[in-house]
């Protein structure tokens, strides 16, 4: 814990001096009853349940003096918040090695369900839009709260050649920023036919001012792949512009590292998945990647997307709970030394 102000604190030196008050306070009282004509009657009057009660009220109130004095110097604490997260883009790749069985009853259909479980489990206050990638990529989906829409643009993926992991990026990025100019066609190769509406796509990226990598927290993409990309953008390029807007790029890796042969449609290929370059991603974007071997291991990387992306850890201010607290004690002590004595303390 930290604070804000903490000089305040040394306002807590005070509390011995009123115990040492207090203390003074009870023997002269004691030295009062002496002129009674028994002291031993005032004691047998007062019994040891009373002597114990008349301690209670004083002491909850020095307490609430404490969080006062500590409530005055504005503590700070990393506490659990609810995430304004807004929106989370779901790129999901379609390729043809997506029908791979390894991960049962295949990649893809467990790569729907986990998706649809996922959106299940979030807020309907957030937003998601689904780009689903192949050889190109497409928005399947815009961001909306409407989970049915969600589920049927999910449901309704066929399976494509080829993987463009990083068209998937950008696709998902002017998703997130519709008037950034954002384009495909802006990070292929420089030999590309120029025209007015690419001009001014590249005017606005250049006006465009980076800000650090995973500082825009209120959109995430979640880049879903089984292979390694064949075509289309360098994902590590489409990555940076990510990272220049603040977006996190969490990935996720699913099927076989190691590489086999997937036929499909009477041809054969040979697929990979490419870790390096999907840490990469994640890494320069500030967020994670996460590998799932199996339909359960992918269940619970969106079990735990769901709770980094709905709730977060932040340093906040605390001071309104130690006044909250020193509020309540203040109202018990004088509660209870009204209860037992008919007077406040």
């Amino acid at each position: 814990m930290t604070f804000l102000w903490p000089q305040f604190l040394w306002l807590l030196a005070a509390l011995p001096l009123l115990v040492l008050l207090y203390l003074w306070l009870i023997r002269r009282k004691k030295k009062l009853a002496v002129r009674y004509a028994s002291l031993s009657i005032v004691r047998e009057a007062m019994g040891t349940g009373q002597t114990l009660r008349r301690h209670i009220p004083p002491a909850l109130f020095l307490l609430a003096m404490a969080a006062m004095l500590v409530a005055a110097a504005r503590p700070m604490a990393v506490v659990v918040l609810p995430s304004n997260q807004q929106t989370i883009i779901l790129a999901m790749d379609v390729s043809g090695s997506m029908r791979a069985a390894d991960v049962l009853p295949n990649r893809l259909v467990a790569a729907q369900e986990a998706a649809k479980s996922f959106i299940k489990d979030l807020p309907r206050s957030v937003k998601v839009g689904v780009v689903a990638f192949a050889g190109s990529a497409q928005v399947a989906q815009l961001p909306t709260t409407n989970h049915e829409d969600l589920v049927t643009a999910i449901d309704s993926f066929q399976l494509q050649r080829a993987t463009a992991t990083g068209n998937a990026i950008v696709v998902s990025l002017a998703t997130l920023f519709p008037d950034a100019g954002l384009d495909v066609e802006q990070f292929s190769a420089p030999s590309r036919q120029r025209g007015t509406a690419i001009d001014q796509s590249e005017k606005k990226l250049k006006d465009f001012t980076p800000v650090a990598p995973g500082s825009f927290t209120s959109a995430a993409i979640i880049m879903l792949t089984d292979g390694q990309r064949t075509t289309g953008v360098d994902p590590l390029d489409a990555a940076k512009a990510a990272a220049d807007r603040g977006v996190r790029i969490y990935t996720v890796g699913v099927g076989t590292v190691d590489g086999e042969t997937i036929g499909f449609e009477g041809w054969s290929m040979r697929v990979r998945l490419d870790e390096d370059t999907l840490k990469a991603i994640a890494q320069k974007t500030n967020a994670e990647y996460f590998y799932a071997g199996t339909a359960n291991d992918l269940k619970k990387v969106y079990e735990t997307l769901s709770t980094k992306l709905t709730v977060e850890k932040k340093e906040t201010e605390i001071s309104a709970l130690f006044a909250l607290g020193a509020a309540v004690l203040t109202l018990l002590s004088a509660g209870l030394s009204l209860l037992w004595f008919n007077r406040i303390l």
